[in-house]
């Protein structure tokens, strides 16, 4: 599992491409609030042990790229970066992408249930 931000976004993506065989998952996240010891996105908070349970439980191998958007003003200002991104268009999180051969596929959509 590796962890990004906006920063270093793409230096770390790379080092991933070129780390497993398997299926690359991008997990686009809300950062955590110091003040409330998790992070401020509700659905992230529900979502996340679902999708790493999930990610253990599959058969291949497989590499996780936990993309970290800010805080919650950071990720609301409509110029975030990763909503601009063709790559991305991000309009929520959690977001999770499963990139194939340099090609992000992935569907963007509600929570994930156990």
């Amino acid at each position: 599992m590796l962890d990004a931000d906006l920063d270093n976004f793409e230096s770390v993506l790379s080092t991933a491409e070129a780390q497993g065989s398997g299926p690359l998952f991008l997990l686009f996240l809300a950062n955590r609030d110091p003040a409330i010891g998790h992070s401020w996105c509700p659905d992230c908070v529900r979502a996340e042990p679902v999708i790493y349970k999930t990610l253990d439980n599959s058969n291949k191998q497989t590499t996780l790229l936990r993309a970290y958007v800010g805080d919650r003003p950071t990720w609301r200002n409509p110029a975030h970066p990763w909503r601009l991104d063709k790559r991305f268009g991000l309009k929520g999180v959690p977001t999770l992408i499963r990139q194939r051969k340099k090609k992000m596929k992935g569907e963007r959509g509600g929570i994930l249930k156990d």
